[in-house]
């Protein structure tokens, strides 16, 4: 195949995706990483200590752009194994639902979900973990915290951009929101 024709790669330059920020939303997918118990229950919500595109340190999910070609499934499972680690074992189902449709503004009054390069439209989900996480790549840390705890001001206090709303919604939508 010829390179004028290659399309599969999905990956973009810089410059490139500077240029399509700027005009057009991008896909991005949401996943909050739980423990369940034996009855699907969630015992605990994980949380990644990232570096946020405005440059401040903030605890996240995980969350990252669908490539040009790329299935949603195909998505959440790279971007799971980028920041938890191959061992993570995620639980993604052959053909995932997303609980809430986020959209991500450069102006935090528009949405209440802040992302300072670009408008994003990002597909949330909650996906049970059920191995081994040590953080990758962009992730600095990952704590485990129960859902009353990942509610509570110390913990939410640590989130920006919209991420704190985002896990109470995951909570309220698994029916353990305290």
């Amino acid at each position: 195949m010829s390179d004028s024709t290659q399309t599969s790669t999905g990956w973009m330059s810089t410059e490139e995706i500077e240029s399509v920020r700027g005009r057009v939303p991008l896909v991005y997918i949401d996943a909050v990483p739980v423990r369940v118990d034996g009855r699907g229950r969630v015992t605990q919500v994980g949380l990644l200590l990232t570096a946020r595109p405005d440059g401040s340190i903030s605890r996240a999910v995980v969350s990252g752009r669908v490539l040009h070609g790329e299935r949603i499934r195909d998505a959440l499972l790279r971007h799971l194994e980028k920041d938890l680690g191959p061992l993570a074992l995620p639980q993604v189902p052959v053909s995932p639902a997303p609980f809430t449709v986020v959209e991500y503004f450069p102006d935090a009054t528009v949405s209440g979900f802040h992302d300072p390069r670009h408008h994003a439209v990002s597909l949330a989900f909650v996906v049970p973990i059920d191995g081994d996480c040590q953080p990758t790549k962009t992730a600095l840390d990952l704590i485990w915290l129960t859902p009353a705890e990942a509610v509570r001001p110390e913990a939410t206090g640590e989130m920006t951009g919209g991420q704190d709303r985002l896990v109470r919604l995951a909570l309220a939508h698994c029916g353990c929101l305290p």
